[in-house]
């Protein structure tokens, strides 16, 4: 599931909210395992890392495939490191005394700047394919879990600001937007 080389690939610009539709609807599943695709994920991992992220998904670089990448702590401190071609969610039962959701800040490079309370499952698995069509799967707790949920959120098209009451989205929307009321492209 890691690419060697990971960071070798073209940093993309990242599309904001309400930027691009794209962001906005459901992303089409990948049918090519190509060179193309593997080219792809360096790209989002290099376009993650340059905007200081944790996670990307293909349509935050305006590219509609269902494919995300994943750089972030779980519960223990640990980097979840990998990416996941046609992932599907599945939201786990907490184990040993975890708790079934978690209550923390949460923020988007779509979305830049502010952060909202948001409750999340506190354990989650992701299951897909690589590039070359493998099966892989990433199980994560606390942010990795998030991580997992909020990037999969992207690819079916809601954005974190969604999920939240309206008031508190037109405020954070406004916030990002600044004080030319432009969110970046």
């Amino acid at each position: 599931m890691r690419l060697p080389g990971r960071y070798d690939g073209v940093a993309r610009p990242i599309v904001t909210y309400g930027s691009d539709p794209v962001l906005h609807r459901a992303c089409a599943p990948v049918t090519g395992f190509d060179q193309a695709l593997r080219r792809l994920v360096l790209d989002m991992f290099a376009s993650m890392e340059a905007a200081d992220g944790v996670g990307l998904a293909a349509n935050q670089i305006g590219v509609d495939a269902r494919i995300f990448v994943i750089d972030c702590p779980d519960a223990d401190g640990e980097d979840v490191v990998g990416y996941a071609v046609n992932p599907e969610l599945t939201i786990l039962e907490p184990q040993d005394g975890e708790p079934a959701e978690e209550v923390t800040e949460e923020g988007c490079l779509s979305v830049p700047g502010p952060y909202a309370e948001l409750p999340r499952a506190f354990r989650a698995r992701v299951d897909g394919v690589d590039v070359h069509g493998d099966p892989v799967s990433i199980e994560a707790t606390g942010m990795a879990a998030r991580c997992l949920q909020h990037e999969v959120d992207h690819l079916n098209g809601t954005v974190y600001v969604d999920l939240l009451p309206e008031e508190l989205r037109e405020r954070l929307l406004a916030e990002a937007a600044g004080p030319r009321g432009e969110l970046p492209a």
